[in-house]
């Protein structure tokens, strides 16, 4: 059995290294080894490893009901893929989202020998997109105790539900430590809504930003919020996408740097530029911010 295990082992290295021979693939930035790919969601580090979820449809090469797809790397360069994490169930695909590393055990979800990797995502609802009414995407939660091989989708899910809003989706969610609490930025048509738990079960609305300020050409997605120090006060940037609005036509990320209380979202100007289809952000913003702790 162990020659066996050795010749499995050998075989699958030599299968590894003619997929990245192949003249169209990338040769750094990870891509799996057949299917359809879109947003990379859920970017977390634990234990010494990378861990990269995305959208995912291993049925095809062109978009379909979306999964999660898993990829691990101690480098960032040299990726593993692990397979799906999660797949589409009664209550919709699986749209983008985020993890955490719930280190305290906020949820319950761990163990005292295994700490829980949670992923927050959007539930698409096929069905009540095509009825037409706006009650089609919702918040659900899924975690696991070993490192992202195997995943239990919450049974109190969806943990969020759409206030009546067609778009309302891609959570970005990190620990705020100075009030204990986890943040949730959401995108909510044209605007982002921000929440707040202390499990990442319940939510309660803290505030909104962006219905004034910023780009509306298109339907606000995908937002991020993290901080950086400059001169020792923390700055905080606020990035979200817009599909389509960009100067350039088609998908577009704008940013908006301020203060973040816990509550609240202000930024420092009403005015942003709006750049096409490409992480401008860290060259407008400088080198010095830096990633917000993912980690309770």
């Amino acid at each position: 059995m162990i020659w066996l295990a050795i010749l499995l082992s050998c075989f699958k290295s030599v299968q590894a290294q003619k997929t990245y021979e192949e003249p169209f693939r990338p040769q750094i930035h990870f891509s799996p080894k057949s299917g359809w790919m879109n947003d990379p969601n859920g970017l977390v580090y634990l234990e010494r490893s990378y861990h990269l979820f995305y959208q995912y449809y291993p049925d095809s090469t062109v978009w379909g009901p979306m999964h999660w797809g898993h990829a691990v790397s101690t480098d960032l360069i040299h990726w593993k893929e692990i397979g799906i994490a999660l797949y589409p169930d009664s209550l919709g695909y699986i749209f983008s989202g985020s993890a955490v590393v719930d280190i305290d055990n906020t949820s319950g979800f761990g163990k005292k020998e295994s700490t829980s990797l949670v992923a927050i995502y959007t539930q698409h609802d096929p069905l009540g997109e095509k009825a037409g009414n706006n009650h089609f995407q919702n918040q659900g939660i899924a975690y696991s105790l070993d490192k992202g091989n195997h995943w239990t989708k919450y049974s109190g899910n969806p943990v969020l539900r759409t206030p009546g809003l067609k778009d309302f989706r891609d959570p970005k969610v990190s620990w705020y430590p100075e009030q204990k609490k986890w943040i949730m930025i959401l995108a909510a048509g044209d605007r982002v809504m921000f929440y707040s738990s202390k499990n990442l079960k319940t939510w309660e609305k803290e505030s909104e930003f962006g219905v004034t300020t910023g780009a509306h050409g298109g339907v606000w997605e995908c937002p991020d919020l993290i901080h950086y120090d400059m001169d020792g006060k923390k700055i905080w940037l606020l990035t979200v996408n817009i599909n389509p609005g960009s100067v350039q036509g088609g998908s577009g990320i704008q940013y908006f740097t301020g203060e973040f209380d816990g509550h609240e979202f202000i930024s420092f100007d009403t005015i942003t530029p709006l750049c096409g289809y490409s992480l401008c952000t860290a060259h407008r913003a400088g080198q010095r911010f830096q990633n917000n702790n993912n980690s309770g």
